[in-house]
């Protein structure tokens, strides 16, 4: 275990997989609610008010969710995210450049860029 980390969001975190992964809508409804239980468990013992409404947030969230509200099942209502125009453009640059500098397969058939041809012993 390692110290200065909360350990409710992991098993929230968790939580909430269980439920995006529950077969019937009452396994579904339960696992929500007990994700919301373990985010009021990590929000309480946070210190940063910061971090605490953030954990509030998923909290409401998931009793949303466990009552209905989910966007692919329910009221059709879906949660909205506020995105950042700045963080959008500084994502779509990162990727736009992961894929420039993405191996291609001109680039493997080069003898330099295989294991084992051309490469020093000590890489191999």
């Amino acid at each position: 275990m390692s110290f200065g980390k909360n350990p409710h969001v992991a098993k929230a975190q968790a939580a909430e997989q269980k439920a995006r992964d529950a077969k019937d809508e009452v396994a579904r409804a339960r696992a929500w609610r007990e994700a919301a239980r373990l985010w009021d468990r990590a929000a309480e013992r946070e210190d940063h008010d910061k971090r605490r409404q953030e954990y509030t947030t998923h909290a409401e969230t998931a009793r949303a969710r466990a009552d209905g509200g989910d966007g692919a099942e329910g009221d059709g209502e879906a949660f909205e995210v506020e995105t950042d125009p700045a963080q959008a453009d500084a994502a779509e640059r990162r990727r736009a450049a992961s894929e420039e500098t993405a191996p291609t397969e001109q680039d493997a058939s080069q003898p330099g860029n295989q294991p084992g041809k051309g490469a020093p012993r000590w890489l191999n």
